[in-house]
Protein backbone atom coordinates (compact mmCIF):
# COMPACT_ATOMS: atom_id res chain seq x y z
CA UNK A 1 0.00 0.00 0.00
CA UNK A 2 1.27 3.78 -0.50
CA UNK A 3 2.71 5.23 2.17
CA UNK A 4 0.57 7.96 3.55
CA UNK A 5 2.91 10.30 5.24
CA UNK A 6 1.15 13.56 4.73
CA UNK A 7 1.96 16.64 6.94
CA UNK A 8 -1.31 18.85 7.21
CA UNK A 9 -1.32 22.28 9.19
CA UNK A 10 -5.15 21.87 9.89
CA UNK A 11 -7.59 19.31 9.56
CA UNK A 12 -9.34 20.89 7.05
CA UNK A 13 -6.59 20.26 4.58
CA UNK A 14 -6.35 16.24 5.30
CA UNK A 15 -9.29 13.91 5.23
CA UNK A 16 -9.57 10.27 6.59
CA UNK A 17 -12.28 9.29 4.42
CA UNK A 18 -11.72 6.15 2.66
CA UNK A 19 -11.46 7.84 -1.03
CA UNK A 20 -14.18 6.97 -3.46
CA UNK A 21 -13.02 4.40 -6.60
CA UNK A 22 -10.67 5.01 -8.76
CA UNK A 23 -12.51 5.78 -12.64
CA UNK A 24 -9.14 4.99 -14.64
CA UNK A 25 -10.80 4.55 -17.92
CA UNK A 26 -12.83 8.14 -18.44
CA UNK A 27 -13.68 11.30 -15.95
CA UNK A 28 -17.34 11.37 -17.91
CA UNK A 29 -19.41 8.62 -19.83
CA UNK A 30 -19.39 9.29 -23.48
CA UNK A 31 -23.41 10.09 -24.65
CA UNK A 32 -23.64 10.15 -28.04
CA UNK A 33 -25.96 13.14 -28.72
CA UNK A 34 -27.89 14.76 -31.48
CA UNK A 35 -26.75 18.49 -30.45
CA UNK A 36 -24.80 21.16 -31.64
CA UNK A 37 -21.52 19.99 -33.47
CA UNK A 38 -18.25 20.41 -31.05
CA UNK A 39 -15.19 22.31 -31.94
CA UNK A 40 -12.18 19.73 -32.11
CA UNK A 41 -8.75 19.36 -33.12
CA UNK A 42 -7.59 15.52 -34.34
CA UNK A 43 -3.60 15.14 -33.20
CA UNK A 44 -2.25 12.20 -34.73
CA UNK A 45 0.07 10.28 -32.06
CA UNK A 46 2.49 7.42 -32.47
CA UNK A 47 0.46 5.60 -29.32
CA UNK A 48 -1.86 6.12 -26.50
CA UNK A 49 -0.07 3.66 -24.43
CA UNK A 50 -1.10 3.50 -20.96
CA UNK A 51 1.18 4.68 -17.79
CA UNK A 52 0.70 8.06 -17.56
CA UNK A 53 2.58 8.93 -14.21
CA UNK A 54 4.98 11.99 -15.17
CA UNK A 55 7.04 11.80 -12.18
CA UNK A 56 8.58 7.85 -13.47
CA UNK A 57 10.84 7.14 -15.81
CA UNK A 58 8.54 4.10 -16.90
CA UNK A 59 5.88 5.91 -18.27
CA UNK A 60 7.95 9.13 -20.23
CA UNK A 61 6.10 9.50 -23.44
CA UNK A 62 4.81 12.24 -25.56
CA UNK A 63 1.52 11.13 -24.25
CA UNK A 64 2.32 11.59 -20.74
CA UNK A 65 3.86 14.87 -21.54
CA UNK A 66 0.81 15.94 -23.15
CA UNK A 67 -1.74 15.08 -20.65
CA UNK A 68 -0.14 15.96 -17.52
CA UNK A 69 0.51 19.19 -19.15
CA UNK A 70 -3.04 19.56 -19.41
CA UNK A 71 -4.44 17.96 -16.60
CA UNK A 72 -2.82 18.14 -13.86
CA UNK A 73 -2.00 21.45 -11.84
CA UNK A 74 1.48 22.43 -11.55
CA UNK A 75 3.05 25.38 -9.17
CA UNK A 76 5.54 26.65 -12.13
CA UNK A 77 5.34 26.17 -15.31
CA UNK A 78 8.25 26.95 -18.79
CA UNK A 79 7.68 30.07 -20.14
CA UNK A 80 8.55 30.89 -23.72
CA UNK A 81 12.40 30.88 -23.24
CA UNK A 82 12.51 27.67 -21.18
CA UNK A 83 12.51 29.26 -17.81
CA UNK A 84 9.92 28.37 -14.94
CA UNK A 85 7.05 31.24 -14.33
CA UNK A 86 4.48 30.83 -11.76
CA UNK A 87 1.26 29.50 -13.01
CA UNK A 88 -1.19 32.14 -11.80
CA UNK A 89 -3.76 29.70 -12.99
CA UNK A 90 -3.32 27.67 -9.81
CA UNK A 91 -1.24 29.41 -7.30
CA UNK A 92 -1.09 33.02 -5.41
CA UNK A 93 2.57 32.85 -5.11
CA UNK A 94 5.44 31.38 -4.10
CA UNK A 95 8.69 32.66 -2.70
CA UNK A 96 11.95 31.88 -0.35
CA UNK A 97 10.74 33.05 3.10
CA UNK A 98 13.06 32.24 5.11
CA UNK A 99 16.95 31.56 4.00
CA UNK A 100 18.01 29.36 7.71
CA UNK A 101 16.32 26.85 7.35
CA UNK A 102 15.87 27.67 3.45
CA UNK A 103 12.00 27.94 3.60
CA UNK A 104 9.63 28.30 0.49
CA UNK A 105 6.07 29.68 1.18
CA UNK A 106 3.23 28.48 -1.39
CA UNK A 107 0.09 30.01 -1.62
CA UNK A 108 -2.54 27.90 -3.27
CA UNK A 109 -5.91 30.03 -5.06
CA UNK A 110 -8.65 29.38 -2.52
CA UNK A 111 -11.01 28.56 -5.37
CA UNK A 112 -8.19 25.86 -7.30
CA UNK A 113 -9.55 22.64 -6.96
CA UNK A 114 -9.80 18.73 -7.90
CA UNK A 115 -12.57 17.70 -10.54
CA UNK A 116 -14.07 15.51 -7.90
CA UNK A 117 -14.35 19.00 -5.66
CA UNK A 118 -11.56 18.23 -3.27
CA UNK A 119 -9.44 20.85 -2.52
CA UNK A 120 -5.91 21.66 -4.27
CA UNK A 121 -4.20 21.38 -0.47
CA UNK A 122 -0.80 20.90 1.39
CA UNK A 123 -1.36 16.99 1.26
CA UNK A 124 -0.82 17.09 -2.56
CA UNK A 125 2.76 18.70 -2.26
CA UNK A 126 3.42 16.25 0.61
CA UNK A 127 2.16 13.32 -0.91
CA UNK A 128 4.82 14.02 -3.57
CA UNK A 129 7.33 14.71 -1.75
CA UNK A 130 7.23 11.55 0.12
CA UNK A 131 6.94 8.91 -2.86
CA UNK A 132 9.64 11.30 -4.47
CA UNK A 133 12.33 10.46 -2.01
CA UNK A 134 12.07 6.70 -1.57
CA UNK A 135 10.76 5.40 -4.60
CA UNK A 136 13.16 4.04 -7.28
CA UNK A 137 12.81 5.10 -11.10
CA UNK A 138 11.64 8.69 -10.18
CA UNK A 139 12.94 11.82 -12.24
CA UNK A 140 15.19 13.81 -10.39
CA UNK A 141 14.49 13.05 -7.13
CA UNK A 142 17.70 14.81 -5.69
CA UNK A 143 15.74 18.32 -5.27
CA UNK A 144 12.78 16.39 -2.91
CA UNK A 145 15.65 14.91 -1.37
CA UNK A 146 16.62 17.79 0.53
CA UNK A 147 13.43 18.57 1.86
CA UNK A 148 13.04 18.08 5.36
CA UNK A 149 9.55 19.01 6.40
CA UNK A 150 6.17 20.35 4.73
CA UNK A 151 3.79 21.87 7.00
CA UNK A 152 0.78 23.89 6.28
CA UNK A 153 -1.82 26.76 7.24
CA UNK A 154 -5.66 28.37 6.18
CA UNK A 155 -6.95 25.16 5.30
CA UNK A 156 -3.86 23.70 3.52
CA UNK A 157 -4.03 26.72 0.82
CA UNK A 158 -0.86 28.27 2.11
CA UNK A 159 2.33 25.46 1.94
CA UNK A 160 5.69 25.68 4.12
CA UNK A 161 8.53 23.33 2.88
CA UNK A 162 11.58 23.71 4.76
CA UNK A 163 14.85 22.24 3.29
CA UNK A 164 17.94 20.96 4.80
CA UNK A 165 19.96 22.45 2.54
CA UNK A 166 19.51 25.57 0.53
CA UNK A 167 18.12 24.86 -3.40
CA UNK A 168 18.04 27.76 -6.17
CA UNK A 169 16.15 25.10 -8.12
CA UNK A 170 13.82 25.03 -6.05
CA UNK A 171 10.93 26.15 -8.73
CA UNK A 172 11.36 23.06 -10.85
CA UNK A 173 9.86 20.84 -8.04
CA UNK A 174 5.84 20.39 -7.62
CA UNK A 175 5.10 20.45 -10.82
CA UNK A 176 2.53 17.80 -11.97
CA UNK A 177 0.78 17.52 -8.46
CA UNK A 178 -0.88 14.05 -8.01
CA UNK A 179 -4.50 14.01 -5.56
CA UNK A 180 -3.26 12.45 -3.02
CA UNK A 181 -6.87 12.38 -1.23
CA UNK A 182 -7.15 9.55 -4.00
CA UNK A 183 -3.83 8.26 -4.19
CA UNK A 184 -2.21 8.54 -0.50
CA UNK A 185 -4.37 5.12 0.70
CA UNK A 186 -5.20 3.63 -2.70
CA UNK A 187 -4.53 -0.41 -2.80
CA UNK A 188 -0.99 -1.01 -4.87
CA UNK A 189 2.39 0.66 -5.09
CA UNK A 190 3.81 3.51 -6.84
CA UNK A 191 4.08 1.99 -10.05
CA UNK A 192 0.28 1.99 -9.94
CA UNK A 193 -0.18 5.76 -10.06
CA UNK A 194 -2.02 6.80 -13.17
CA UNK A 195 -0.96 3.27 -14.77
CA UNK A 196 -4.20 3.82 -16.80
CA UNK A 197 -5.99 6.76 -16.37
CA UNK A 198 -6.31 9.45 -14.34
CA UNK A 199 -8.94 9.27 -11.11
CA UNK A 200 -9.19 13.22 -10.66
CA UNK A 201 -7.91 15.91 -12.96
CA UNK A 202 -7.43 20.12 -12.42
CA UNK A 203 -7.21 21.79 -15.07
CA UNK A 204 -8.99 23.34 -18.69
CA UNK A 205 -10.02 19.79 -20.17
CA UNK A 206 -10.99 16.66 -18.81
CA UNK A 207 -10.92 12.80 -20.06
CA UNK A 208 -14.20 12.24 -21.76
CA UNK A 209 -12.74 8.81 -22.94
CA UNK A 210 -9.32 7.19 -22.58
CA UNK A 211 -9.60 3.96 -25.00
CA UNK A 212 -6.20 2.30 -25.50
CA UNK A 213 -7.08 -0.71 -27.50
CA UNK A 214 -8.69 1.49 -30.41
CA UNK A 215 -5.87 4.29 -29.65
CA UNK A 216 -7.73 7.01 -28.64
CA UNK A 217 -7.48 9.57 -25.85
CA UNK A 218 -10.92 12.13 -26.20
CA UNK A 219 -10.36 15.58 -23.81
CA UNK A 220 -13.17 17.95 -23.33
CA UNK A 221 -13.51 21.35 -21.54
CA UNK A 222 -13.48 21.26 -18.35
CA UNK A 223 -16.56 22.84 -16.82
CA UNK A 224 -15.27 22.74 -13.09
CA UNK A 225 -12.06 24.38 -13.90
CA UNK A 226 -11.98 27.42 -12.21
CA UNK A 227 -10.50 29.89 -14.92
CA UNK A 228 -11.44 31.36 -18.30
CA UNK A 229 -12.82 28.27 -20.44
CA UNK A 230 -11.01 26.68 -23.12
CA UNK A 231 -12.01 28.10 -27.07
CA UNK A 232 -11.99 24.13 -28.21
CA UNK A 233 -14.68 21.93 -26.77
CA UNK A 234 -12.64 18.74 -27.62
CA UNK A 235 -9.25 17.80 -28.01
CA UNK A 236 -8.67 14.28 -29.75
CA UNK A 237 -5.44 12.05 -29.83
CA UNK A 238 -5.49 9.25 -31.99
CA UNK A 239 -3.29 6.64 -32.90
CA UNK A 240 -1.80 6.26 -36.59
CA UNK A 241 0.51 4.82 -38.65
CA UNK A 242 2.97 7.54 -40.13
CA UNK A 243 1.27 7.07 -43.90
CA UNK A 244 -2.16 6.75 -42.14
CA UNK A 245 -1.21 10.19 -40.40
CA UNK A 246 -0.10 11.33 -43.45
CA UNK A 247 -3.43 10.44 -45.46
CA UNK A 248 -5.68 12.27 -42.79
CA UNK A 249 -3.54 15.18 -43.09
CA UNK A 250 -3.76 15.13 -46.60
CA UNK A 251 -7.76 14.81 -46.24
CA UNK A 252 -8.34 17.07 -43.58
CA UNK A 253 -9.57 14.71 -41.12
CA UNK A 254 -6.55 15.32 -38.61
CA UNK A 255 -5.40 19.17 -38.05
CA UNK A 256 -2.02 17.80 -36.66
CA UNK A 257 0.59 15.26 -36.18
CA UNK A 258 3.50 14.46 -33.56
CA UNK A 259 5.49 11.69 -34.64
CA UNK A 260 9.10 9.98 -33.92
CA UNK A 261 10.46 10.49 -37.63
CA UNK A 262 12.65 9.19 -39.44
CA UNK A 263 13.71 10.84 -42.81
CA UNK A 264 10.91 9.00 -45.03
CA UNK A 265 8.64 10.56 -42.53
CA UNK A 266 10.32 13.49 -43.09
CA UNK A 267 9.64 13.61 -46.71
CA UNK A 268 6.30 11.96 -46.20
CA UNK A 269 5.05 15.15 -44.51
CA UNK A 270 6.74 17.40 -47.30
CA UNK A 271 4.73 16.56 -49.33
CA UNK A 272 1.68 17.57 -48.13
CA UNK A 273 1.22 21.06 -49.73
CA UNK A 274 0.50 23.86 -47.12
CA UNK A 275 1.19 21.58 -43.95
CA UNK A 276 3.60 23.30 -41.67
CA UNK A 277 6.60 21.05 -40.00
CA UNK A 278 8.56 21.52 -36.85
CA UNK A 279 10.53 19.47 -34.46
CA UNK A 280 9.50 19.54 -30.86
CA UNK A 281 12.76 18.13 -28.53
CA UNK A 282 11.46 15.86 -25.97
CA UNK A 283 12.82 16.41 -22.18
CA UNK A 284 14.65 12.68 -23.03
CA UNK A 285 18.11 12.31 -23.83
CA UNK A 286 19.16 8.67 -25.08
CA UNK A 287 22.58 7.27 -22.91
CA UNK A 288 23.99 4.62 -22.57
CA UNK A 289 24.73 3.69 -19.10
CA UNK A 290 27.96 1.04 -18.03
CA UNK A 291 26.83 0.19 -14.66
CA UNK A 292 29.37 0.28 -11.74
CA UNK A 293 26.59 -1.53 -9.81
CA UNK A 294 27.52 -5.11 -12.09
CA UNK A 295 29.70 -6.96 -10.55
CA UNK A 296 31.33 -7.49 -14.21
CA UNK A 297 30.81 -3.53 -14.66
CA UNK A 298 32.66 -2.24 -11.06
CA UNK A 299 36.34 -1.68 -12.04
CA UNK A 300 36.16 1.37 -14.53
CA UNK A 301 39.03 -0.74 -16.81
CA UNK A 302 36.43 -2.94 -17.86
CA UNK A 303 33.99 -0.26 -18.50
CA UNK A 304 36.88 1.92 -20.28
CA UNK A 305 37.14 -1.31 -22.59
CA UNK A 306 33.53 -1.66 -22.78
CA UNK A 307 33.33 2.00 -24.04
CA UNK A 308 36.20 2.00 -26.94
CA UNK A 309 34.31 -1.16 -28.19
CA UNK A 310 31.20 0.71 -29.29
CA UNK A 311 30.68 3.06 -31.98
CA UNK A 312 29.06 5.91 -31.01
CA UNK A 313 28.71 7.76 -34.22
CA UNK A 314 27.15 4.65 -35.72
CA UNK A 315 24.55 4.33 -32.36
CA UNK A 316 23.69 7.98 -33.36
CA UNK A 317 23.22 7.21 -37.08
CA UNK A 318 21.16 4.23 -36.36
CA UNK A 319 18.69 6.00 -33.44
CA UNK A 320 18.16 8.93 -35.34
CA UNK A 321 17.57 7.94 -38.60
CA UNK A 322 18.48 11.19 -39.86
CA UNK A 323 15.08 12.19 -38.94
CA UNK A 324 14.82 15.92 -36.31
CA UNK A 325 17.07 13.97 -33.65
CA UNK A 326 20.03 13.93 -36.01
CA UNK A 327 20.39 17.29 -35.24
CA UNK A 328 20.83 17.08 -31.84
CA UNK A 329 23.40 15.29 -30.80
CA UNK A 330 23.87 14.70 -26.81
CA UNK A 331 27.94 15.62 -26.24
CA UNK A 332 27.25 16.45 -22.91
CA UNK A 333 26.87 14.32 -19.81
CA UNK A 334 24.01 16.68 -17.88
CA UNK A 335 22.43 19.35 -20.15
CA UNK A 336 20.16 18.15 -23.18
CA UNK A 337 20.87 20.02 -26.67
CA UNK A 338 18.06 22.18 -26.84
CA UNK A 339 18.50 23.69 -23.20
CA UNK A 340 19.96 27.06 -22.74
CA UNK A 341 23.33 26.02 -20.90
CA UNK A 342 24.30 23.52 -23.21
CA UNK A 343 27.78 23.03 -24.67
CA UNK A 344 29.57 20.42 -26.24
CA UNK A 345 32.02 17.90 -23.84
CA UNK A 346 32.82 15.19 -25.76
CA UNK A 347 34.71 14.90 -28.51
CA UNK A 348 35.54 12.38 -31.53
CA UNK A 349 33.89 8.82 -31.84
CA UNK A 350 34.76 6.29 -28.41
CA UNK A 351 35.50 3.36 -31.23
CA UNK A 352 38.83 2.16 -30.39
CA UNK A 353 39.31 -1.29 -30.85
CA UNK A 354 43.49 -1.44 -29.56
CA UNK A 355 42.46 0.44 -26.50
CA UNK A 356 39.59 -2.29 -25.98
CA UNK A 357 42.33 -4.96 -26.19
CA UNK A 358 44.81 -3.51 -24.48
CA UNK A 359 42.13 -2.49 -21.25
CA UNK A 360 40.56 -5.85 -21.19
CA UNK A 361 43.94 -7.57 -21.04
CA UNK A 362 44.93 -5.20 -18.21
CA UNK A 363 42.07 -5.83 -16.64
CA UNK A 364 42.81 -9.94 -16.51
CA UNK A 365 41.39 -10.60 -19.15
CA UNK A 366 42.32 -13.16 -22.02
CA UNK A 367 41.04 -14.23 -25.50
CA UNK A 368 40.03 -18.01 -25.54
CA UNK A 369 40.14 -20.19 -28.39
CA UNK A 370 36.72 -18.53 -29.90
CA UNK A 371 38.53 -15.54 -29.87
CA UNK A 372 36.33 -14.70 -26.96
CA UNK A 373 37.51 -12.89 -23.70
CA UNK A 374 37.28 -14.70 -20.69
CA UNK A 375 39.07 -14.26 -16.99
CA UNK A 376 40.07 -17.42 -14.55
CA UNK A 377 37.87 -19.68 -17.43
CA UNK A 378 35.03 -17.19 -17.21
CA UNK A 379 33.91 -15.63 -19.67
CA UNK A 380 33.32 -11.85 -20.27
CA UNK A 381 29.36 -12.02 -20.66
CA UNK A 382 27.39 -8.94 -20.18
CA UNK A 383 23.67 -8.23 -19.80
CA UNK A 384 22.71 -5.66 -21.85
CA UNK A 385 18.62 -4.21 -21.07
CA UNK A 386 16.17 -1.98 -22.67
CA UNK A 387 12.53 -1.27 -21.53
CA UNK A 388 10.12 -3.34 -24.02
CA UNK A 389 9.05 -2.03 -27.47
CA UNK A 390 10.14 1.28 -26.84
CA UNK A 391 11.73 2.98 -29.57
CA UNK A 392 14.68 3.36 -30.22
CA UNK A 393 16.14 2.15 -26.86
CA UNK A 394 15.49 -1.66 -28.07
CA UNK A 395 16.85 -1.39 -30.97
CA UNK A 396 19.95 0.68 -29.90
CA UNK A 397 20.22 -2.87 -27.53
CA UNK A 398 20.84 -4.93 -30.12
CA UNK A 399 22.71 -2.66 -31.79
CA UNK A 400 25.10 -2.75 -29.22
CA UNK A 401 25.28 -6.35 -28.70
CA UNK A 402 26.44 -6.56 -32.36
CA UNK A 403 28.90 -3.96 -31.62
CA UNK A 404 30.63 -6.38 -28.63
CA UNK A 405 30.26 -9.20 -30.83
CA UNK A 406 32.79 -7.71 -33.56
CA UNK A 407 35.03 -7.47 -30.42
CA UNK A 408 34.80 -10.63 -29.03
CA UNK A 409 32.65 -9.50 -26.41
CA UNK A 410 29.29 -12.07 -25.66
CA UNK A 411 26.69 -10.51 -24.41
CA UNK A 412 22.84 -11.05 -24.44
CA UNK A 413 19.76 -8.50 -24.67
CA UNK A 414 16.83 -8.25 -22.33
CA UNK A 415 13.82 -5.91 -22.73
CA UNK A 416 11.64 -6.29 -19.42
CA UNK A 417 8.47 -3.66 -19.36
CA UNK A 418 9.74 -0.35 -17.95
CA UNK A 419 8.31 -1.25 -14.84
CA UNK A 420 10.31 -3.94 -14.20
CA UNK A 421 13.57 -2.81 -15.49
CA UNK A 422 13.58 0.92 -13.97
CA UNK A 423 11.63 -0.42 -10.84
CA UNK A 424 13.47 -3.14 -10.14
CA UNK A 425 16.20 -4.49 -11.86
CA UNK A 426 18.29 -1.06 -12.43
CA UNK A 427 17.76 -1.14 -8.23
CA UNK A 428 19.51 -4.40 -7.87
CA UNK A 429 23.51 -5.69 -10.18
CA UNK A 430 22.52 -8.00 -12.65
CA UNK A 431 22.13 -4.98 -15.09
CA UNK A 432 25.83 -4.54 -16.62
CA UNK A 433 24.42 -1.95 -19.41
CA UNK A 434 21.42 -0.29 -19.68
CA UNK A 435 19.75 1.64 -22.64
CA UNK A 436 17.18 4.03 -21.35
CA UNK A 437 16.62 7.90 -21.23
CA UNK A 438 17.86 10.58 -19.26
CA UNK A 439 15.06 12.80 -18.26
CA UNK A 440 14.79 16.78 -17.75
CA UNK A 441 12.85 17.90 -15.29
CA UNK A 442 13.67 21.41 -15.09
CA UNK A 443 16.56 21.81 -13.23
CA UNK A 444 19.93 20.81 -14.20
CA UNK A 445 21.78 21.36 -11.28
CA UNK A 446 18.87 18.50 -9.83
CA UNK A 447 19.57 16.19 -13.04
CA UNK A 448 23.10 16.47 -12.18
CA UNK A 449 22.71 15.20 -8.92
CA UNK A 450 19.99 12.89 -9.34
CA UNK A 451 21.95 11.06 -12.31
CA UNK A 452 25.17 10.81 -10.87
CA UNK A 453 24.85 11.55 -7.46
CA UNK A 454 25.01 9.79 -4.09
CA UNK A 455 21.96 8.72 -2.74
CA UNK A 456 22.98 9.46 0.79
CA UNK A 457 21.78 8.59 4.16
CA UNK A 458 18.31 8.51 4.86
CA UNK A 459 16.88 10.85 7.46
CA UNK A 460 15.33 10.00 10.91
CA UNK A 461 15.78 6.73 10.13
CA UNK A 462 13.27 6.41 6.94
CA UNK A 463 13.30 4.71 3.85
CA UNK A 464 16.98 5.66 2.47
CA UNK A 465 16.86 6.71 -0.80
CA UNK A 466 17.36 4.16 -3.89
CA UNK A 467 20.58 4.80 -5.77
CA UNK A 468 20.96 6.56 -9.47
CA UNK A 469 19.71 4.00 -12.66
CA UNK A 470 24.12 3.76 -12.73
CA UNK A 471 24.08 2.60 -9.62
CA UNK A 472 27.03 5.04 -9.73
CA UNK A 473 28.62 6.92 -6.99
CA UNK A 474 32.05 8.40 -6.37
CA UNK A 475 32.97 10.51 -3.28
CA UNK A 476 35.59 12.46 -5.51
CA UNK A 477 33.04 14.14 -7.32
CA UNK A 478 30.31 14.39 -4.40
CA UNK A 479 31.46 17.50 -3.16
CA UNK A 480 31.02 19.90 -6.33
CA UNK A 481 28.01 18.17 -7.33
CA UNK A 482 26.45 18.77 -4.11
CA UNK A 483 28.12 22.91 -4.87
CA UNK A 484 26.42 22.99 -7.64
CA UNK A 485 22.89 21.55 -6.45
CA UNK A 486 22.77 24.25 -3.13
CA UNK A 487 23.85 27.02 -5.11
CA UNK A 488 27.98 27.45 -3.65
CA UNK A 489 29.05 27.26 -7.48
CA UNK A 490 27.98 28.22 -10.87
CA UNK A 491 26.32 24.92 -12.51
CA UNK A 492 28.84 25.79 -15.30
CA UNK A 493 32.03 25.95 -13.06
CA UNK A 494 30.96 22.38 -11.51
CA UNK A 495 30.04 20.99 -14.93
CA UNK A 496 34.12 21.91 -16.14
CA UNK A 497 35.01 19.49 -13.36
CA UNK A 498 32.77 16.95 -12.90
CA UNK A 499 32.07 16.38 -17.11
CA UNK A 500 35.63 15.18 -17.40
CA UNK A 501 35.76 12.78 -14.30
CA UNK A 502 32.86 11.26 -15.27
CA UNK A 503 33.85 10.36 -19.15
CA UNK A 504 37.55 9.06 -17.38
CA UNK A 505 34.86 6.53 -15.00
CA UNK A 506 32.88 5.62 -18.21
CA UNK A 507 29.94 5.20 -16.50
CA UNK A 508 27.80 7.04 -19.57
CA UNK A 509 27.52 7.23 -23.04
CA UNK A 510 24.93 9.94 -23.92
CA UNK A 511 23.88 9.91 -27.77
CA UNK A 512 21.48 12.03 -28.49
CA UNK A 513 18.24 14.14 -27.63
CA UNK A 514 14.67 12.42 -28.96
CA UNK A 515 13.23 15.08 -30.88
CA UNK A 516 9.49 14.56 -32.67
CA UNK A 517 7.86 15.75 -35.82
CA UNK A 518 5.17 18.01 -35.22
CA UNK A 519 3.20 18.69 -38.64
CA UNK A 520 0.19 21.47 -38.68
CA UNK A 521 -2.36 22.68 -41.18
CA UNK A 522 -2.28 26.21 -40.86
CA UNK A 523 -5.46 26.93 -43.04
CA UNK A 524 -7.40 24.61 -40.80
CA UNK A 525 -6.13 26.05 -36.86
CA UNK A 526 -3.97 28.19 -35.02
CA UNK A 527 -1.69 28.43 -31.74
CA UNK A 528 -1.12 24.51 -32.74
CA UNK A 529 2.69 24.94 -32.38
CA UNK A 530 5.97 23.22 -30.48
CA UNK A 531 4.89 25.10 -27.10
CA UNK A 532 7.30 26.05 -24.11
CA UNK A 533 11.01 24.53 -24.49
CA UNK A 534 10.74 20.82 -23.10
CA UNK A 535 6.48 20.96 -22.22
CA UNK A 536 5.22 19.53 -25.04
CA UNK A 537 2.82 20.44 -27.93
CA UNK A 538 -0.30 20.19 -26.01
CA UNK A 539 1.36 22.87 -23.14
CA UNK A 540 -0.17 25.53 -25.50
CA UNK A 541 -3.87 23.70 -26.24
CA UNK A 542 -5.84 25.84 -24.04
CA UNK A 543 -5.26 28.45 -26.57
CA UNK A 544 -5.79 26.16 -29.89
CA UNK A 545 -8.39 27.49 -32.24
CA UNK A 546 -10.11 25.77 -35.37
CA UNK A 547 -10.32 28.29 -38.08
CA UNK A 548 -11.98 26.20 -40.75
CA UNK A 549 -15.62 25.43 -38.53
Amino acid sequence: MLAAAVLCGTAAACTNAPPPPLVPKSEAPVITTTGPKVTEIVVGVDDVAGGYNPHALAAQSPITTALSSLLLPSVFRPGPDGAPELDRNLMVSAKVTKAEPFTVTYTIRKDASWSDSAPIAAEDFSYLWQRMRVEPGVVDPAGYRLINNIGAREGGKVVEVTFGKPFPGWRSLFANLLPAHLLKDAPGTWANVLSTGFPATAGPFQVRSLDEPRGEVVLERSDRYWEAPTTLDRVVLRRATHSAMAESLSKGDNQAALLRADAADVNLLKAIGNLTTKPVPRNEVVQVLLRPASEQLKDVTTRRAIVAALDREALIASGTQSGPSAQYRADSYVVPPSRTGYQATIQGNTLNPAATDQLLTQAGYARNAQNQWEKAGKPLKLKIAAPEKIEPYAGLANRIKAQLTERGIASEVVTPNAEELFNKQLVEKDVDIAVVPRVDAGDSAAGLASAYGCAGDAPDGATPSPANPAGFCDQAIQADIDAALNGRVLLADALARIEPQLQAQAVALPLFQVVDLLGVLPTAVSGVDTGAPLAGVLSGAPEWRRLDK
